[in-house]
């Protein structure tokens, strides 16, 4: 590209894999892993020899989104060529998918007593337990019942947040039967509320179970995760700042 910070191919692909997914044409599991949905394979069934706006503008969820930008130009039939603005959000969406694979990286590489303490910190940062850190802690102990961590919602501690960390390889997904016992470990503690977070990924049976049980339990992937502490800016710190400034129009008047 002119910005000389990314290549045509990543540039379309990057967009391909996007409009894809608005149109829920495609899953994405995991980083760096795309799946057809059911959606996208009957479109496939139909014969279809090219995916444009066209056919994209078939599904309501792609129209939504759309409507949402602010693309003071339609876009048009290919994919749409970089402005300067546009160079600069592609381009800070490339950064940020680097970043997040470095953070579960760094977070595979370190100790599981530094994970569970970095999941209490990203949960308080998130503002559970009032955004104070006492208000969270660690437990980290053997036999504490499929737990590591918990975070009072009041100061009372009569709500209450359970949390499991799991370091687990990125290419292995979690166990079933690891959702399972935490789920149980909730009903050990009386809890009624649960976060599993991992630094690899969660089957779609274990989504589908916990969709089933009684208990609230939330799943974090290693990418949601990463994403997560970007946007909280946990284990994270501003490197650059820039500023896009348009005309002031208040200014220029007779």
């Amino acid at each position: 590209m002119p910005s000389g910070n990314q290549t045509v191919f990543a540039n379309r692909l990057n967009w391909a894999r996007s409009y894809l997914s608005k149109a829920g044409l495609i899953e994405l599991p995991r980083r760096g892993y795309c799946r057809a949905t059911d959606r996208g394979r009957e479109l496939l069934a139909e014969g279809v020899n090219q995916i444009d706006l066209g056919v994209l503008e078939r599904f309501p969820e792609f129209n939504a989104w759309r409507g949402q930008q602010k693309a003071e130009q339609p876009m048009a039939q290919t994919p749409p060529p970089e402005c300067p603005e546009e160079m600069i959000a592609s381009t800070s969406e490339l950064l940020n998918s680097e970043l997040a694979r470095q953070i579960v990286e760094r977070v595979h590489s370190f100790s599981a007593g530094f994970f569970e303490r970095l999941i209490v910190d990203l949960l308080v940062r998130m503002g559970y337990g009032g955004g104070r850190q006492e208000m969270g802690r660690s437990l980290g102990r053997v036999g504490d019942g499929g737990v590591d961590g918990v975070i009072k919602e009041d100061e009372l501690g009569l709500d209450v947040v359970y949390v499991q960390a799991k370091r687990l390889d990125p290419d292995k997904g979690v166990p079933l039967r690891e959702v399972r016992d935490f789920v149980g470990g909730l009903e050990g503690h009386r809890a009624t509320k649960g976060v599993f977070v991992t630094t690899s990924y969660f089957p779609s049976t274990a989504y589908d179970f916990v969709t089933r049980v009684s208990k609230r339990v939330v799943l974090i992937d290693g990418g949601e995760l990463a994403n997560l502490m970007i946007r909280h800016r946990v284990g994270v710190r501003i490197k650059d700042t820039y500023e896009v400034k348009k005309i002031d129009e208040d200014y220029f008047v007779e």
